[in-house]
């Protein structure tokens, strides 16, 4: 498959991950009035990956997130000469997505960027006010465990045609247990989309979503390539 065709599905992948998780968030999450809420969310997030991966998996890899493309390099799974390109039309893709999602919510009178706009954060920023640390922590810890099931179901000797399924579920729990702390990043892309809108505190903030996410994703490629790789 030529770089130009896996470029614009990594592009498609993003978009509709963004879009479809930070759009949930801010059209239809309702938190803490009546909303789809937490779990709504949670499904939102996991449900764009799973259905992009079906998608257009085959082509590209089904990457949507820097931290996944640096993870899948570390295990041996991605060429580094792709890595660049990779990132740049997820950052790009997510960018989009946040734009399309900022003129369809402008539309409503009370809307305000005030809220957050599904942006990323820690300490007062924090939905529940959860530290840095907390913050560093968890998305390292999280992104960690992300990769090595991609990792994992992926592998030449897993199952057949249950990866996106796994990787979906996966990213559902993830938001579950870390939306109250950091409004769950784990994808670098996905955080500088909403934050460059919102500007001031969620980009002076943004470092983290970026530093965790890509650290937690070498650790976890890394280790499933030196410890857990199948062989024939």
């Amino acid at each position: 498959m030529n770089l130009t065709k896996k470029l614009g599905a990594e592009f498609f992948g993003t978009f509709w991950l963004v879009f479809g998780g930070t759009g949930s968030a801010v059209l239809a999450a309702g938190i803490p009035s009546v909303g789809i809420g937490y779990l709504g969310v949670s499904l939102a997030f996991g449900l764009t990956v799973l259905t992009m991966v079906y998608a257009v998996g085959s082509i590209s890899g089904g990457h949507f997130n820097p931290a996944v493309s640096f993870g899948l390099w570390a295990g041996g799974r991605f060429s580094g000469k792709d890595l660049l390109p990779y990132i740049i039309v997820q950052v790009i893709g997510a960018i989009v997505a946040s734009g399309v999602l900022y003129l369809i919510a402008s539309g409503n009178a009370d809307f305000t960027l005030d809220n957050g706009f599904a942006s990323n954060g820690y300490g007062e920023h924090s939905p529940n006010g959860y530290s840095m640390t907390s913050a560093l922590i968890i998305e390292v810890v999280l992104t960690f465990i992300f990769i090595f099931i991609i990792m994992g179901a992926t592998d030449k000797l897993a199952p057949i045609g249950f990866a996106g399924l796994a990787i979906g579920l996966t990213l559902t729990l993830i938001h579950l247990i870390s939306i109250p702390v950091t409004n769950t990043s784990v994808n670098p892309a996905r955080s500088t989309g909403p934050a460059l809108f919102v500007g001031g505190w969620a980009l002076s903030q943004l470092w983290l979503f970026w530093v965790a996410p890509i650290v937690g994703g070498i650790l976890g490629g890394f280790t499933y390539k030196a410890f857990f790789n199948k062989k024939d």
